[in-house]
């Protein structure tokens, strides 16, 4: 099984990913992790595309990739996922977990993030969360990944949202028993 993960930053991509990893025996990829390098600095994009490559090519069978980045292979992953995972939080929920995460990993990193990047809240960061993170582009993408892919698509909007969507893979794996 293929999984991708995407939506709006603290909505809960990585904890899904590595809860529905554990779930399946699937390995795990936070596309965070091999985005940055210490300091919060950004990779090139060749290299960041490369380990993503190399990660699928070592996983054909099955993975959980967690994150948006659109010059990461990011069509392709949609179109090769069996399940598409889309967060769609409200601005100040996601902001609501971004200080919760903080407060819970402050000054160091957490295992969805790159080494030497410890977590921080920075006025650019609640910006994002708040509003540039969500311009039109982001959510046309969102939409086109809807349209493009329904049958295997679950769009979260809220928590109870997310418990009726584990309840419903706990359903589907009971039916399959």
């Amino acid at each position: 099984m293929k999984i991708a993960i995407i939506g709006y930053s603290g909505s809960g991509k990585s904890t899904l990913a590595a809860a529905l990893g554990k779930r399946y025996g699937l390995p795990v990829l936070h596309l965070d992790t091999i985005h940055f390098v210490p300091g919060w600095v950004e990779r090139p994009r060749s290299d960041m595309l490369a380990d993503y490559r190399a990660f699928c090519a070592a996983h054909p069978e099955g993975w959980v990739i967690d994150g948006n980045y659109i010059g990461c292979d990011y069509a392709e992953r949609m179109k090769a996922a069996d399940l598409i995972v889309s967060f769609q939080y409200n601005r100040f929920f996601c902001l609501y977990r971004v200080y919760k995460r903080y407060f819970t990993y402050r000054g160091r990193s957490r295992d969805s993030a790159a080494p030497g990047c410890p977590e921080k809240v920075d006025w650019a960061f609640v910006k994002w969360v708040l509003w540039d993170g969500r311009n039109r582009q982001r959510r046309r993408r969102y939409r086109w990944v809807q349209d493009t892919y329904p049958g295997k698509m679950a769009v979260l909007n809220n928590r109870r949202a997310l418990s009726r969507f584990l309840n419903a893979l706990d359903r589907r794996a009971a039916d399959k028993l």
